[in-house]
């Protein structure tokens, strides 16, 4: 049984494929259409299906639209309009006057909730221009069966069904669903029961977003920037904050609107970052950790399980994970990758899948230790694109031995091998690497990317070794969480620890990804160091790159020193 995940309401556009409870594919709209986040710069354009994602995950799994039995789309529109008897399940054909739209119930546009309605039709008539005649493999029409899914119920199941867990509690936090900002659920014996949510317009997401407008940061995109700030901040405005933000037991918080002016004046893009701005971001980033401490004692409590499971936007923040993971409220926490609205469309496609083949007992099928789930590209293909660019290139006979030996040069590596990975994170497919040796890599890194002086680069580690580098760190192959980096470490990786002595560490497993272990040991060998620099292979204001060609054309507009595409090496002249 094949079933499509789609999200598409709001942004981070994403699809996967999900074939008998294995994830054959899933990847974000933006990384083909070199839009970030998947939509054009208009609010939530809800009526942008990810086409192209969709269509690579079909090609992945050797299938056409007419192949495929079920879709599952990220968002409720009954729940949106609190009940209006739209319906949750829609079979094909549609007929055009099947769906009736309440009217007066869409926000930010008024014709929201209409296409959002209406997706089915949309998908089921073929994909507009170039793509319609891809996304339909014969002239029968399609015969799968459209679910809406709620949206935190997919961010739900996209956690606890991928997590390593026979049973866990399970917390999502965001910004927005339909009406909800905070859900909670438990796994147990192959049953999800969902407890209890939060409602809108209280949610930790809307907050975070609120501040990181004040801060001159794009709101929707840019928190991960406030995190690094809050690093730099005192404690001076936590008091008056937690006014605003209230735990009142059993599951439920108050979040007012805070009026931010009140600690300092909203800063406009461009101008300086001053102490005042790092003191806000600190306030912040320490409610929201003492807020979801006080979640998950509860959500201990009440569900007694030893084991977590996140998702949801705010589950990115990587900070607050390490501090959770520190209370030692649960004795193991696990974040889903894609924990942002990307995520939704694996959840939506596992959950449906689930629930079509009459559930669990258990013991799911998938579970996601790696998160190489979008697109690769043959020699051939990459050969291809190299000769047509005109690139100089050659093949090495060891490629781990000759970036290494670049890495310890100082050079800055573009990595482009293997399937890229899926969610906001480069995890050794769509990186670039550098080495950790020397302070002035990160000035280096934030200069070629385009990125404030503030912001931290994140190491990885041979897994095996992460317990010597990185304080209580041995499997965090996501690159979720944030570890204290022993003082007598500091000096030999400078460039990557933070202000405040931690690192975003990515573990690297030799089963998981041979080549990007093997390269990491190369450099070991060669410095003492089983540590490189990896952050993800984009510069400003686009996102990570996908094709050799979108490889190719960062690496000769960048800075970046050598580019290892597949088996093949690029080297710019050393000045």
């Amino acid at each position: 049984m094949k079933t499509l995940g789609i999200n598409a309401a709001f942004h981070d556009s994403a699809a996967c494929l999900v074939d008998d409870g294995h994830v054959v594919a899933a990847a974000e709209e933006e990384r083909f259409t070199q839009i970030k986040h998947g939509k054009r710069p208009v609010p939530f354009s809800a009526w942008e299906l990810p086409f192209h994602a969709i269509d690579y995950c079909l090609a992945e799994g050797g299938i056409g639209i007419d192949d495929v039995d079920h879709v599952a789309y990220s968002f409720a529109p009954d729940l949106f309009v609190n009940g209006s008897g739209l319906p949750s399940t829609i079979t094909l054909p549609l007929e055009p006057s099947a769906i009736r739209v309440p009217a007066g119930k869409a926000p930010w546009d008024p014709l929201f909730l209409s296409y959002v309605v209406n997706a089915p039709r949309q998908l089921a008539g073929g994909a507009p221009h170039h793509l319609q005649a891809r996304l339909r493999s014969s002239a029968n029409a399609p015969h799968w069966c459209w679910h809406y899914v709620s949206h935190h119920l997919a961010h739900q199941a996209s956690a606890f069904l991928a997590a390593p867990f026979d049973e866990c509690a399970v917390l999502t936090l965001d910004g927005r669903g339909e009406n909800t900002s905070t859900q909670y659920g438990v796994y147990r014996d192959g049953h999800y029961d969902r407890l209890s949510e939060v409602p809108l317009p209280h949610s930790l997401g809307l907050l975070y977003e609120d501040v990181t407008r004040h801060l001159g940061f794009l709101h929707s995109s840019d928190e991960y920037k406030v995190m690094a700030l809050a690093s730099f901040g005192t404690p001076r405005f936590v008091d008056a904050l937690r006014r605003h933000v209230r735990w009142h037991g059993d599951g439920r918080y108050v979040a007012d609107a805070v009026p931010f002016a009140q600690f300092c004046p909203p800063r406009k893009r461009g101008e300086a970052f001053l102490p005042v701005h790092a003191d806000v971001a600190h306030a912040v980033q320490r409610v929201l950790e003492e807020t979801v401490l006080e979640i998950a004692k509860w959500l201990r409590d009440v569900t007694g399980s030893a084991h977590l499971a996140m998702a949801g936007g705010v589950a990115l923040n990587c900070v607050m994970n390490g501090f959770l993971r520190d209370s030692n409220v649960f004795d193991d926490i696990w974040v889903q990758p894609a924990a942002g609205d990307a995520g939704t469309a694996l959840g939506a496609a596992l959950w449906i899948d689930r629930e079509a083949r009459g559930g669990d007992d258990g013991t799911h099928a998938f579970q996601m230790e790696h998160a190489y789930l979008g697109p690769q590209f043959s020699e051939s293909e990459i050969e291809a694109a190299l000769r047509h660019a005109r690139a100089s290139y050659r093949r090495p006979d060891d490629l781990p031995q000759t970036i290494a030996g670049h890495l310890a040069r100082d050079r800055i590596i573009g990595w482009f091998q293997g399937r890229m990975e899926f969610g906001p994170r480069a995890l050794g497919a769509r990186s670039i690497l550098a080495s950790p040796l020397h302070a002035r890599m990160q000035a280096r890194l934030n200069e070629l990317k385009d990125r404030e002086d503030f912001r931290p680069v994140a190491p990885a580690v041979l897994e095996e070794a992460a317990g010597d580098w990185f304080e209580n760190c041995t499997h965090s192959p996501f690159m979720l969480f944030v570890h204290r980096v022993p003082p007598a470490r500091r000096a030999a990786i400078p460039a990557a620890c933070h202000a405040d002595g931690t690192a975003r560490v990515q573990t690297v497993s030799r089963a998981v990804n041979p080549l990007y272990h093997a390269t990491i040991a190369a450099f070991e060998q060669r410095t003492g160091v089983p540590v490189v620099i990896n952050t993800s292979f984009n510069t400003r204001g686009k996102p990570i790159v996908c094709t050799p060609r979108d490889a190719l054309e960062c690496f000769f507009a960048s800075p970046i020193d050598v580019l290892a595409i597949g088996p093949y090496v690029i080297e710019k002249a050393v000045p």
